[in-house]
């Protein structure tokens, strides 16, 4: 059923992203976000031609996200997205493989106990697919989730999806890497951008920054987040394999050991990646602060792959075990 939903909606975006598309003369990627804005407020952009217009007030009224699930209208949308980003590849504009998305959604409910009212934070927001694939799974209804992203089509995308799925986030569209007016959070998740920062003046406001040259952004995403995250909160960051073998990682260590204790790595499979130099790996830190504590044991895996249903079983299980020995 699910599926069938999944290719309706599809169908929905495609065709009002290539009407806009033509019409406005725009990359299909934009025309996407606008499609998305159009359903959400029932009615076409009035910069479209008449026969434009005339042809998305058609596809409106055909368009009933009501009876959709949420998580049908995010897969559609992640569908629709990926066609746009082939088109005008963008380093900064890829999307965390939904499995992940499913995965890490998964741990948040484990770490953070099922807690009501959970407020969480992508500081790295993008479209808002993992963000919105972690609100869509959680037990417990949510708080208020909060998302940072500097690209003003990928954000506004996070904003046309967020409303469709009637999900409250505020959304903030600056470089993360600057204050931020939001309150500390229970749960910071980012699949974190790697690379340098170019903008070395603010760097210098990080204690991960660069002794020489450009800082690196993935270390001072972690640092941000930890600003933005509650005492004995939780992180979750998807992070290059290499993290701690680079240049400034010895810097990196002493910082994490100061200020968050690390109970997980899982290294991801690496059938998900086209390029292995790629691979990436799941860091679940915990802040400091009252209540928290370093565990006995940190929880070090290689998850296999998430089709392999009897294996991830047996991980699951494994982390069950941890749980048991560590969290109670």
């Amino acid at each position: 059923m699910q599926n069938n939903q999944v290719e309706t909606i599809y169908g929905w975006l495609d065709d009002g992203a290539h009407i806009i598309a033509r019409d406005r003369e725009i990359p299909y990627i934009e025309a996407l976000a606008d499609t998305g804005e159009a359903y959400f407020l029932g009615e076409a952009s009035r910069t479209l031609s008449e026969a434009g217009e005339q042809k998305m007030k058609e596809l409106i009224e055909k368009a009933d996200f009501s009876q959709c699930s949420h998580e049908s209208i995010r897969k559609a949308f992640q569908l629709a997205i990926l066609k746009g980003l082939k088109n005008i590849p963008h380093p900064n504009r890829q999307m965390t493989p939904d499995t992940i998305g499913l995965f890490i959604g998964y741990l948040v409910n484990k770490f953070m106990g099922r807690k009501k009212g959970l407020t969480l934070f992508d500081p790295a927001v993008g479209t808002g697919n993992l963000l919105l694939a972690v609100l869509n799974q959680l037990a417990e209804t949510p708080g208020k989730a909060f998302g940072s992203e500097i690209d003003d089509v990928l954000i506004k995308l996070a904003y046309v999806q967020a409303n469709l799925q009637q999900k409250e986030i505020e959304l903030f569209n600056q470089d993360s890497l600057q204050p931020i007016f939001m309150d500390p959070v229970d749960a910071v998740i980012c699949d974190l951008p790697v690379g340098y920062y170019p903008d070395d003046e603010s760097a210098r406001a990080f204690r991960l920054k660069a002794d020489e040259g450009h800082s690196f952004s993935h270390h001072l995403f972690i640092e941000q987040s930890l600003t933005y995250t509650k005492p004995g909160g939780y992180l979750f960051f998807m992070i290059p394999n290499h993290l701690f073998e680079s240049s400034q990682s010895d810097q990196l260590r002493t910082f994490l050991k100061e200020t968050a204790h690390i109970n997980a790595v899982l290294q991801l499979p690496l059938s998900i990646f086209k390029d292995e130099a790629h691979a990436k790996s799941i860091l679940v830190l915990q802040k400091q602060g009252e209540g928290a504590k370093s565990p006995k044991h940190v929880l070090l895996a290689e998850l296999p792959s998430f089709s392999n249903k009897e294996a991830m079983l047996k991980m699951t299980a494994k982390l069950d075990n941890w749980f048991k020995q560590e969290k109670s």
